[in-house]
């Protein structure tokens, strides 16, 4: 699929947050700077603008690693995995201990092994302009066909 703008990002993000649930992970890849946070930001966003709250800023966790968001019943783990370079470095982040408490949107996901329920991954690249972005869309379980919902 092509992503024409950040309004049609948005679009797509807000679809996806109307389907997540405790338990899901997202497995966001792509090169340096395709909107893999972009894309963060306006699912978060629209999560809150569900359950009545402020938009609160949403960062890239490139250097912290870890950003949670607490949105009503939800709680929302955003990793960004770019410096983790081992397998012993990602163990002891503990991503998998809370797996059916919290949705898991994860940067770079290179490293993890660990097989998943509801596992929603998302591939980026680079369109034919600055605005425009390649999607593929690949899921398990509830995600199996999203691509073909949007």
């Amino acid at each position: 699929m092509i992503v024409k703008s950040l309004d049609h990002l948005n679009l797509i993000s807000k679809s996806i947050s109307k389907k997540l649930e405790n338990g899901d992970c997202i497995f966001l890849i792509g090169e340096i700077g395709v909107g893999k946070t972009t894309f963060t930001r306006f699912l978060i966003n629209n999560l809150q603008n569900q359950k009545g709250l402020k938009e609160t800023e949403v960062l890239s966790p490139t250097f912290n690693l870890l950003y949670e968001y607490e949105i009503k019943d939800l709680k929302i783990m955003h990793y960004d995995l770019y410096r983790i370079k081992k397998d012993n470095e990602l163990d002891n982040l503990g991503i998998f201990s809370e797996n059916e408490k919290t949705i898991k949107i994860i940067e770079w996901p290179d490293l993890i092994k660990t097989p998943l329920t509801n596992k929603l991954e998302i591939h980026l690249e680079y369109g034919e302009n600055d605005k425009e972005r390649k999607m593929k869309i690949n899921g398990i379980n509830k995600w199996k066909d999203f691509e073909n919902e949007i």
